[in-house]
């Protein structure tokens, strides 16, 4: 009995010790090039270990493949709780698997997808950049960062036909952006604030989806406030105006989570000037603010190289095996978003900067190991259905930064790695051209 015990002691230890874990809070967006150091160059499965269980890292085509088939990988329990009911929310589709999902997904589908939906975003995105080009003209001191949350805030809340005033917009926009903020790290101040910016959320909108159904607020047809005030699960009941109301922040948050895209977009344009010609060319001979080819190029470089999701966690529902790497039904399997999207396998010189790359683009889903925001497909898989608003937004704010009146200053492009998320430190400071450059206090 005794060695018994010392055994499963023994084994217990073993298992703190080995787990890979910790190292994810200290390591961050390197966790992932740790574990593949373990395994034989070019390997699509690294094995490590995750909360105790025996878990195998997947990149690549065949990471992907695995990682999205439903008959041997399930989304539902995968993600911790501290991050599921922080970031995605209490009963969002996130954690929903099979038909539950396919049904939940279709909303999401019709709501954000659809082409026609982009093209309503359009004039709203066109507004609100242009307002905040001409508050840095004017001498505003927003960063980038900033700036990005406010309008693409008041611009997906605008589409999604939210009621408010554009400050009360922006002040929500805030609520929502800061929980994107602080999910990911549960041992500090930021997080706690995260969580009770989603209590405050949650309440906020709960009580929209119960006065669009009491008839108290008009919701114009086919807007996400409109479809998800009418969802019903699948035995014909309407969902529960909490979960609606979740599901209506999980319409608009993905938009106002790229704003760390356009901190990294600042970066990027503010190392490359040649490049911000060409778009501020672009822009001119256009007269438009959105939908730029040689913008929408960039930003799509932007969304495969900037550290934004690192990793998703699935969890097996079969014994697994891919490569070297056996998993037990109940392990996690782990696909690393980060390490598809700069695999050297799928991608030519994947750690360079090169915009170009995406010029013959034309269906960014048909790029089998681009993966910024999930991969497979939209309308069965888990891929965002918001992509292509996102890039829409992300397009305009690059335009706006372009332009040739703006400076992006030096200071605070510096980007911490090990914090999950992460973003240049100072949102990408942003002034008139030739005003602030020489003061250290802007």
């Amino acid at each position: 009995m005794f060695q018994r015990l010392t055994s499963r002691v023994s084994n217990a230890v073993d298992a703190v010790v080995h787990d890979d874990s910790p190292s994810l809070l200290t390591r961050g967006y390197d966790f992932g090039e740790r574990i593949w150091r373990r395994a034989r160059q070019g390997a699509r499965s690294a094995p490590l270990r995750l909360l105790g269980d025996e878990a195998v890292l997947v990149r690549g085509a065949e990471g992907i493949d695995l990682f999205y088939d439903e008959s041997r990988i399930a989304r539902s329990g995968a993600m911790p709780g501290i991050v599921q009911e922080t970031l995605f929310g209490h009963g969002s589709v996130h954690s929903l698997d099979g038909a539950a999902h396919r049904h939940r997904k279709a909303t999401f589908v019709e709501v954000a997808y659809e082409d026609e939906q982009v093209a309503r975003l359009t004039p709203w995105l066109e507004r609100e950049w242009r307002s905040e080009r001409d508050a840095w003209l004017a001498g505003g001191t927003r960063s980038a960062y900033d700036a990005a949350v406010g309008a693409l805030g008041r611009a997906i809340m605008g589409w999604a036909g939210l009621p408010g005033t554009p400050a009360a917009k922006t002040r929500w926009s805030a609520r929502l952006a800061q929980i994107v903020d602080g999910f990911g790290v549960p041992y500090s101040p930021e997080y706690l604030a995260a969580v009770m910016n989603r209590l405050w959320s949650d309440r906020h909108a709960k009580r929209l989806i119960e006065a669009v159904r009491d008839g108290t607020l008009s919701a114009e047809d086919g807007t996400a406030l409109a479809l998800w005030g009418a969802h019903r699960t699948p035995d014909g009941r309407l969902l529960p105006s909490s979960v609606a109301g979740v599901e209506l922040q999980n319409s608009i948050r993905p938009m106002i989570a790229a704003a760390r895209f356009v901190a990294f977009a600042a970066k990027e344009l503010h190392d490359r000037p040649e490049w911000r010609a060409r778009i501020a060319a672009e822009a001119e001979e256009r007269g438009d603010v959105v939908g730029g080819t040689l913008a929408t190029m960039f930003a799509q470089e932007v969304r495969r190289t900037a550290l934004f999701v690192p990793m998703l966690p699935g969890c097996a529902l079969v014994d697994i095996e891919i490569g070297e790497v056996r998993v037990p039904a109940g392990g996690r399997v782990v696909l690393d978003i980060l390490g598809t999207n700069t695999d050297e396998h799928s991608w030519a010189h994947p750690h360079r900067f090169a915009p170009e790359r995406f010029a013959d683009v034309t269906d960014h889903e048909s790029v089998r190991t681009f993966i910024p925001q999930g991969g497979a497909e939209v309308a069965t898989g888990h891929r965002c259905p918001g992509e292509k608003l996102v890039i829409a937004g992300l397009s305009a704010a690059i335009t706006v930064l372009s332009d040739p009146r703006l400076d992006i200053l030096d200071a605070g492009l510096d980007v911490n790695r090990r914090r999950l998320p992460t973003k240049p430190s100072s949102g990408g400071k942003v002034r008139a051209a030739g005003s602030g450059r020489g003061c250290p206090f802007h």
